[in-house]
């Protein structure tokens, strides 16, 4: 693995309460192992098949965190052992995960993903679907899901304003269900920034950071 400095430079670099999950997505599980083997636990996939696969290879105490697109009729592949999925950006999704939750005995981490960016291509609740959810009680009977908090992915520009506005968009509508509804104080996590933009996103409240490129050294993106 190339870029271990840099591994070590943003974990001591970043603020105490962040979490800088390792997103090894494409990456060899030798990759995964160097990381783990000083001290790393937390890491990222986009593919249900990818990470099911490094799950049943990888040692059993990673947490492994979905930050993909997840389709409805994955979810049953992951729920036995993953422990955060930031990317529901459906009410049906939801639903799915908190009933195979149910049968696997398990309460699953979810983090509601926010469409900020000006893409197309990127997926998501808008703002006022998010907060309808809450003001509906939406989450009231899914008892195996646990709602932590909000994920967002800017638009991919150079525009260092535009990725900041977006990062603060999803830092306010956070503040926003924390102060007008009753989430509780496990409603605690932002999942946003990348390699390119991590800072910009702790600045605006991220708690959680996914860093790849950064860690492991650019991907081949005809494996994805």
């Amino acid at each position: 693995m190339e870029n271990l400095n840099n591994f070590y430079n943003i974990k001591n670099t970043i603020p105490n309460d962040v979490l800088l999950l390792a997103v090894s997505k494409t990456k060899p599980e030798q990759d995964i192992l160097n990381l783990y083997q000083i001290g790393q636990r937390d890491f990222g996939e986009n593919k249900v098949q990818e990470l099911t696969s490094k799950y049943n290879n990888l040692p059993k105490d990673i947490n492994w965190h979905m930050i993909g697109h997840l389709q409805t009729n994955k979810v049953k592949y992951i729920v036995p052992f993953i422990f955060m999925i930031h990317s529901v950006d459906s009410y049906k999704l939801l639903i799915e995960i908190n009933k195979h939750a149910e049968k696997n005995n398990r309460i699953i981490n979810c983090l509601l993903q926010l469409k900020v960016a000006n893409e197309e291509t990127k997926f998501g609740f808008s703002q006022q679907e998010i907060i309808n959810l809450f003001q509906q009680n939406a989450f009231e009977n899914l008892k195996n899901i646990k709602i932590r908090g909000l994920m967002g992915m800017a638009t991919n520009t150079e525009d260092i304003n535009e990725i900041d506005k977006e990062f603060g968009n999803v830092n306010s509508l956070f503040n926003n269900i924390k102060a007008n509804y009753k989430v509780g104080e496990e409603f605690n996590q932002i999942s946003m920034g990348m390699s390119g933009d991590y800072k910009i996103a702790i600045k605006n409240g991220s708690t959680i950071i996914r860093i790849g490129s950064s860690i492991f050294g650019e991907r081949d993106y005809s494996k994805i």
